[in-house]
């Protein structure tokens, strides 16, 4: 599989203000104007969190994103953040294509 890879497609970023607690690689949200937060469980995810530095954060908005994942299958899927900053199976989330799977918690999807 490592001769595959999605980086960097049709990716689009976009600059946040980061709530405090905001870490890179977790699933965020818009919690105000122009501003991300951790997303709760059950949450749509707006992107991903790819830096976060100096109070902003580097949210990838569109294209393949590597998440934290946990449930989640090869294909369509419904899903929502899992909050605890990763996205899970979830039969009332939202539908995402998802590529790749490893089955030990990341899963590579389209935003």
């Amino acid at each position: 599989m490592e001769r595959i890879s999605f980086e960097g497609i049709g990716e689009v970023m976009a600059t946040f203000e980061a709530e405090e607690n905001v870490k890179a690689g977790q699933v965020v949200k818009v919690s105000g104007n122009g501003t991300a937060a951790p997303c709760a469980a059950g949450d749509r995810p707006a992107g991903v969190a790819a830096a976060v530095k100096n109070g902003c954060a580097a949210v990838q908005v569109r294209g393949f994103a590597t998440v934290p994942a946990t449930g989640v299958g090869i294909g369509w899927a419904k899903l929502s953040a899992d909050g605890s900053g990763g996205m899970a199976a979830d039969e009332n989330g939202a539908d995402y294509l998802v590529v790749q799977a490893d089955g030990e918690g990341a899963a590579v999807v389209l935003l």
